[in-house]
């Protein structure tokens, strides 16, 4: 009986734990939780946004949050002009965010300010061209 216990809590914090740690800033340099409300506010305010579309599946994903982790690391310029906002796949994929701003997949990365979108990068990991998309947040 103790044993089917410890398999039962395991297998319900391993749903649970993913959903606790969206419910708050994500651990990866303060990412602000994406809700349509949010974004609407944030960009009505006159704020630049890096929108992440990002699944904890996802490698590409992974390996683009240690590209944009280490970049805002080196150049703290980056957090002073943007907002981060991570908006996870998995729950928004279906929703009309995706289809308003045409995105096709998960590890999109977009950069908005206003009712304009600056640029977007679609499952690139390479240093370059996320720097040269967070690039386009500083201008301006």
């Amino acid at each position: 009986m103790k044993r089917r216990n410890f398999l039962t809590v395991c297998t319900a914090l391993t749903f649970a734990l993913p959903h606790v740690t969206l419910a708050n800033k994500t651990p990866e340099n303060d990412f602000v939780i994406y809700d349509p409300k949010a974004l609407e506010q944030a960009l009505a305010n006159g704020e630049t946004v890096f929108l992440d579309f990002k699944a904890s599946w996802c490698t590409t994903c992974a390996a683009q949050a240690r590209v944009i982790s280490a970049l805002r690391e080196e150049d703290p310029a980056y957090d002073k002009a943007m907002t981060f906002m991570l908006a996870d796949w998995d729950m928004w994929k279906d929703k009309p965010i995706v289809s308003e701003m045409n995105i096709p997949r998960r590890s999109t990365l977009v950069v908005l300010r206003g009712e304009e979108e600056l640029g977007r990068v679609v499952a690139e990991t390479s240093k370059e061209k996320i720097q040269s998309l967070m690039d386009l947040g500083l201008k301006g």
